[in-house]
């Protein structure tokens, strides 16, 4: 049989779980090499598949007949232990830390096995890493901790367990200065405000790098209801600014989120021609600015009462917008402080230059988490551009900040190689 052939074969067996055709295939007498054999682009081993399909007795076999190491790492430092907690295998997992695999071991990212295992509802599984020492407080490349993982995902239960097993694990910040909150409120997961708001002590209007409070994300997603939570629970400040001077008002106008602007200017009375930024732009030239598909937006902000002409620094929404200064093709922000806006060390970025930052600061976290993952299990995660904002080309950077570090991968959605998967 030719190599390539019973390669083949071999890693069909154990994808399907056939233990007992592959005793009879796999004799190292006969084919020494197969310890060593690797498959995929990242070089996956045969015990990265069998505990990916949550075969024990494959894993077994592999590792006390065969002698496989339970610590082999394909080429994003990934080991079988990863992929069985991805997966949310339990008993996987239990045979693999009984046989010697590290709790905490690291992948491409800094991902363990817990923050893996987070991505995913399976409560038995994280309860099986904790109690074999998971160190829940270890962040990844980007500063996300499982708690912060488990908020991105709206499971509840996962952050009631790991409450009440580490009080403390709810305070941490991404490298961008994200708190879950902040997470939890931008992707709709009102279960989890709920629960943060009740167990945990953040403070109201936290602020991440450039200047984004909780009730911004809220809102510039279009979820009105965590949006009434936090300012009736949080004492959140509807006309807080970002650290270059944009309100939630004109996020929400950027992102074209009708019901927000409407909650904002018709129930909480905001200004519907407050301006922002140094360019002194209202919500409705951010509205113009998106082209096709807004032109209900157009007619929705005059209707509450914006007038779209502009003087001094600001012409109208359908005239030019005002010319970027030499040197601008780049920007940083620091941190706003109390409701007041941080200082921009360089204005703003191009206008299409906006668009690349955002999403490479988006995906660039899951891109690292989901490489390695099996090409069927691609598109099936939570995956999308910017974490489900629209393309901003065209937009000043005052006007946005970045998103979640999650902060994800090879677009493979956890692959995700599944929700969850990375």
């Amino acid at each position: 049989m030719a190599e390539q052939e019973r390669m083949r074969r071999l890693l069909r067996l154990v994808q399907e779980g056939n233990l007992d055709l592959l005793r009879d295939e796999l004799r190292l007498d006969e084919i020494p090499e197969a310890l060593s054999w690797r498959w995929g682009r990242l070089g996956d081993s045969l015990l990265h598949h069998a505990a990916r399909s949550g075969h024990r007795d494959v894993l077994e076999f592999l590792i006390q007949e065969i002698g496989m190491d339970p610590e082999v790492a394909n080429g994003d430092y990934k080991r079988p232990i990863h992929e069985a907690a991805s997966m949310g295998h339990r008993e996987c997992v239990s045979f693999l830390l009984e046989r010697g695999a590290s709790v905490d071991c690291l992948k491409k990212g800094d991902w363990t096995p817990l923050m893996m295992a987070c991505t995913r509802k399976n409560l038995e599984v994280i309860k099986t890493l904790v109690e074999h020492g998971a160190n829940p407080l270890l962040r990844n490349k980007d500063g996300w901790n499982c708690f912060h993982i488990a908020s991105r995902e709206g499971h509840p239960e996962v952050l009631r367990f790991l409450l009440d097993v580490f009080p403390n694990c709810w305070n941490t910040e991404s490298t961008t200065g994200r708190t879950p909150l902040h997470t939890a409120a931008m992707h709709g997961c009102s279960q989890v405000v709920e629960l943060l708001l009740e167990r945990c002590q953040y403070q109201p209007d936290s602020r991440d790098s450039c200047g984004v409070t909780p009730f911004m994300d809220a809102l510039q997603n279009g979820h009105v209801g965590i949006a009434r939570l936090l300012l009736e629970k949080h004492q959140a400040c509807p006309t807080a600014v970002d650290a270059l001077g944009a309100q939630a008002l004109h996020r929400a106008a950027v992102t074209a989120q009708d019901g927000s602007i409407q909650f904002l200017v018709s129930e909480l009375g905001v200004d519907v021609n407050g301006r922002a930024t140094s360019l002194r732009l209202p919500a409705l030239h951010y509205a113009a600015k998106q082209g096709e598909g807004r032109s209900h937006l157009e007619q929705q902000i005059p209707a509450l009462g914006a007038t779209s002409g502009g003087s001094g620094e600001s012409r109208g929404v359908h005239g030019a917008a005002p010319a970027l200064e030499p040197g601008w093709e780049r920007w940083e922000c620091s941190p706003g402080e109390g409701k007041d806006p941080g200082r921009a060390s360089s204005t703003f970025q191009g206008l299409e230059g906006l668009q690349e930052s955002w999403r490479g600061t988006g995906d660039k976290a899951w891109r690292d988490r989901t490489q390695g993952m099996a090409s069927t299990a691609r598109g099936q995660g939570w995956m999308g551009s910017g974490e489900g904002i629209p393309g901003w080309a065209g937009i000043p950077r005052a006007a946005v900040a970045a998103p979640d570090p999650w902060n994800v991968q090879d677009q493979l959605g956890w692959s995700l190689e599944q929700p969850g998967m990375v």
